[in-house]
């Protein structure tokens, strides 16, 4: 996994504790598909806000063959806060607040990754169910 493992950052200093993170994460999806042929993690702090703080963005590339898988894990504090309810709004802000921690977000992010990994194996392997329209004459 190594070998096709890139891992950047932006906005941030690099971290060997999160970067050997990523890289346990990464091995984790390489036993639910072994054929992957590369995996780029962007880990962004793009800006600060002055009422939550720093919600870190992680983005997952991973090759696959039939095409890439892309997941881009960004919270949104303005759509999430649109909801009607003062209940909605706080629940909304909680979720998106746990991305104040970026081993959260790189977590979230891999189970994104994993899910769609998982999705586009079945595919291939013809599991997935398809509607059948049964004519009667």
């Amino acid at each position: 996994m190594n070998d096709i493992l890139q891992v950047s950052y932006r906005n941030m200093d690099s971290s060997e504790a999160l970067s050997t993170r990523i890289r346990e994460e990464a091995e984790k999806l390489e036993t639910f598909y072994p054929r992957m042929t590369s995996c780029r993690v962007v880990v962004a702090a793009p800006h600060r806000h002055h009422k939550w703080g720093v919600l870190y963005h992680v983005t997952v590339e991973l090759g696959v063959p039939g095409g890439p898988l892309v997941v881009r894990h960004e919270p949104s504090l303005h759509n999430r806060l649109q909801s009607g309810t003062e209940e909605g709004k706080s629940r909304h802000a909680e979720a998106a607040l746990r991305h104040k921690d970026v081993y959260v977000a790189v977590s979230d992010a891999f189970k994104a990754a994993r899910r769609q990994l998982q999705d586009h194996a079945r595919k291939l392997r013809d599991d997935v169910k398809t509607k059948s329209c049964e004519i009667r004459v």
